[in-house]
């Protein structure tokens, strides 16, 4: 098999249909591994990822933590707020040294979009972006597409609906553009407030009601109200919101019978989605959690070279 083309992951406009094909047929066989009694197999033993988040992160964090672990790469998570960056040294500075110590992959999560992109133009090794700004989330996209064909079977042409914070999201942008290759109706729906300008450049379909919005939709993809991002002007209350917007029985009902219901987490429940849809049987927000582990495990085989053969899937040895 021909080596995957790209050095790093910066988002997912970089990608064609068949790079991302590759990649979650890559995370199945090392979902299995994860799933095995033993979580190890030894594909990147002498390689070192390095962790830097200048973001709070729970979910990305510990899954590529936990992904280059069973990979077993040498793995360095940074602490941002104990590190030489409280001194005033710059993302160029600590990049450089810690490419002289030679790491294979630096995962960065930074506040400022384009963040990584920029330090992948000033440094040789790989670099994945686990999010940035408002920008991008790659790694989130493919995990909720790896996740969206194990519900459905496929990932061709179907119905998403994406709710709510659509302007301050990376997610919904991730999301977007993946699915556009796959030939999906995207749809988004939200106050006109927290919808961006040129929202239609997205290739979507824009939607103020719920029940128009969600009518027929294979998936709903409910999104997190980010309250350190807002100010008063652009949503007068949660409670407003949650009772126009937020996805309970009620609003599930305008779906298709079999729609599933995601949410990147963390959640805020009784706001964006009730539990009692968080917690139900149509939701797959933990196996969203599990494919992370999966795809990330994937992308960090992929974009450091491939030196040794991913296990096949179902392979148990």
């Amino acid at each position: 098999m021909d080596a995957f083309p790209h050095r790093s992951l910066l988002d997912i406009e970089g990608l064609t249909r068949p790079d991302v094909e590759r990649i979650l047929d890559t995370a199945e066989a090392f979902l299995q591994v994860s799933r095995r009694p033993v979580r190890k197999v030894p594909t990147l033993r002498g390689k070192t990822v390095i962790n830097l988040f200048y973001e709070a992160s729970t979910r990305t964090r510990t899954s590529f933590e936990l992904a280059g672990k069973r990979l077993s790469a040498d793995v360095i998570n940074m602490s941002v707020s104990a590190s030489s960056v409280r001194k005033g040294e710059t993302l160029q500075d600590t990049c450089r040294t810690l490419e002289a110590m030679h790491p294979d992959v630096i995962v960065i999560r930074h506040n400022a979009s384009g963040a990584p992109s920029y330090v992948a133009s000033k440094i040789g090794c790989s670099v994945i972006n686990a999010g940035d700004g408002m920008h991008a989330h790659p790694t989130q996209a493919l995990l909720d597409a790896f996740t969206i064909r194990h519900e459905k079977g496929t990932l061709d042409d179907l119905v998403v609906t994406i709710v709510g914070d659509i302007a301050h999201s990376r997610v919904a942008r991730s999301n977007a553009h993946l699915l556009n290759l796959f030939g999906c109706e995207v749809r988004v729906v939200g106050p006109r407030t927290l919808l961006p300008p040129a929202v239609d450049a997205l290739g979507v379909r824009v939607f103020d009601r719920l029940k128009e919005a969600l009518d027929g939709a294979d998936v709903v993809m409910v999104l997190r109200i980010q309250q350190e991002r807002l100010g008063r002007a652009l949503l007068p209350s949660l409670r407003e919101y949650a009772r126009t917007f937020g996805i309970g029985p009620v609003a599930l009902a305008y779906a298709k019978p079999d729609a599933i219901v995601m949410h990147p987490g963390p959640m805020n429940r009784g706001i964006e989605i009730e539990p009692i849809v968080a917690d139900g049987e149509r939701s797959v927000v933990l196996q969203q959690v599990e494919a992370g582990v999966a795809v990330r495990m994937a992308l960090l085989y992929l974009c450091a070279g491939e030196t040794s053969e991913a296990p096949a899937v179902g392979e148990v040895d």
